[in-house]
């Protein structure tokens, strides 16, 4: 189910697999998927083909043509109010404000191609997903394909989900903080992480730690590709702003954009993930996996742009080659299907869902307090 999830073209796929087969388990053999629901896996396949036929696989290029265009004009918005109206503290401010939405708007943007949801063939997605994420972002494809991916083949399994691992910062969902706390592991006061969140959370993780993160993955890995654009991005940066702000202002801007960047993604991609189920391996089905993993939001204009359209998180889940602009058409069959077996469904509002990851955090730090005291 991974297997086809992921890949659009699956014949060229296999072509590359076939050197790697070493056999077959016989029909007796005892397998991973053997508690799996025989019927709900295939009524799944069959909502894929389903939705195949309708054409929700299709790409609209316009849509994709002007997202590209706004980002592009919030670029040319920002350089152009310091062009002609200074560097005052407040036209700053409006700058950083535009700069950090287009940086946001990009993300949402690369990660479309990042996932080969744009162009019929992967060549074109991976080259303009270099483009997005290098030029325009400062950042590596490789780095993003290899978390992103490990993410949505197993969403909130521990050892296996690079997003749920917290580096001892923060304990979620029920069975992490008592596992913590019977060991009598503090790292960190975890009964408070819903407090302190605010304050390495959402400010921290993009102009940090990803920062951080990046620049070592391209350097020991060799990926020289993504370093050129990269710099290019680096280049295009300080190339522009250095001229009104000098140097040093210029990297401070540099920084708040990121800033207040890593806020607008933090919330938007933990607010369907964090206050899920977060377990180890449990050898679930695909629809059963992710729907455990993930929730949706409740669909608005506003709503699909905030969120780059992952407010149908359990739609990209499932289908994470499905182009976005297309998600509201799968949403309802989904929820059909989910009906069908008893599959809860999640939906929330926004405020709803970045109220729950603070409910969730302090929830598990309360379970960590607990087992730690030994209660």
């Amino acid at each position: 189910e991974a297997f086809t999830a992921f890949h659009p073209d699956l014949l060229l796929v296999r072509k590359y697999l076939k050197p790697l087969l070493i056999g077959e388990l016989e029909a007796s053999e005892p397998s991973q998927d053997r508690q799996k629901n025989a019927a709900l896996v295939e009524d799944f396949r069959l909502l894929r083909e389903r939705l195949e036929a309708e054409g929700c696989f299709k790409t609209q290029p316009l849509f994709f043509i002007l997202h590209l265009a706004h980002i592009l004009l919030l670029e040319a918005i920002g350089l152009m109010l310091v062009w002609y109206f200074g560097t005052g503290w407040i036209n700053t401010a409006i700058v950083a404000v535009i700069l950090a939405t287009a940086q946001s708007q990009a993300g949402w943007l690369q990660h479309d191609f990042g996932h080969l949801s744009v162009f019929k063939t992967s060549g074109w997605n991976h080259l303009v997903h270099k483009f997005i994420i290098g030029h325009l972002k400062g950042a590596s494809a490789e780095w993003w394909n290899h978390r992103h991916f490990q993410h949505h083949a197993k969403p909130n399994v521990f050892k296996k989900d690079p997003d749920v691992n917290m580096l001892n910062a923060f304990v979620v969902g029920n069975v992490q903080p008592v596992e913590y706390g019977i060991k009598k592991i503090k790292y960190l006061p975890y009964n408070h992480q819903h407090k302190y969140f605010f304050f390495i959370g959402p400010p921290l993780l993009i102009p940090v730690y990803f920062q951080f993160q990046i620049f070592h993955n391209m350097i020991t890995h060799g990926l020289w590709v993504d370093l050129a654009w990269c710099i290019s991005y680096y280049v295009r940066y300080f190339l522009c702003y250095t001229q009104f702000y000098g140097v040093f202002w210029a990297v401070l801007l540099f920084n708040f954009v990121r800033f207040l960047e890593s806020h607008w993604f933090v919330w938007v991609t933990q607010m369907s993930h964090i206050p899920m189920d977060i377990d180890y391996e449990k050898h679930q089905d695909w629809l059963n996996m992710q729907l455990d993993a993930t929730c949706n939001i409740e669909q608005s204009s506003f709503n699909d742009w905030f969120s780059g359209h992952l407010n149908f998180q359990i739609e990209h889940h499932l289908f994470p080659t499905m182009p976005r602009h297309n998600y509201w058409r799968a949403a309802p069959r989904v929820r059909a299907l989910c009906d069908k077996y008893g599959v809860k469904y999640e939906e929330k509002s926004l405020y709803e869902a970045f109220a729950d990851v603070v409910r969730s955090l302090e929830k598990s730090g309360e379970l960590w307090l607990d087992a730690y005291l030994n209660k």
